[in-house]
């Protein structure tokens, strides 16, 4: 999945996300204010219907959206096209980055490792 969605596509996703499926009014009411109108949310909708990250389910003249992608497999292609644009596909030099700019801990990173070998 090479698709990205933009900051308002994904504001939406991260709704559907959490709600599973959801009809409009839903999906407005779970947005934070100053909510955006009711013409944009659809304009967005549409959007991601095309892009094929939703779902639509048809009630007479009420839409009910769902997620065609999941929120883990839209991560994970986000964090590898992060370090393939930013950190030549070295997940190891991204992970490097984020210690020395104080983002993980020398200890969080300790504890990762841990948790990974358990796997």
């Amino acid at each position: 999945m090479a698709k990205i969605l933009t900051k308002a596509e994904e504001q939406i996703m991260q709704v559907i996300w959490k709600l599973d499926k959801a009809f409009l009014r839903e999906i407005i009411d779970a947005l934070p204010n100053p909510k955006p109108h009711n013409n944009t949310v659809a304009t967005i909708l549409k959007i991601l219907t095309e892009k094929e990250f939703i779902g639509i389910e048809v009630f007479g003249r009420t839409h009910q959206y769902y997620p065609l992608i999941s929120k883990d497999a839209y991560s994970k292609s986000t964090m590898k096209n992060l370090v393939k644009g930013y950190f030549e596909g070295s997940f190891s030099s991204a992970v490097s980055f984020m210690v020395k700019e104080n983002n993980l801990s020398v200890e969080e990173l300790e504890m990762l490792l841990k948790q990974l070998k358990k796997k």
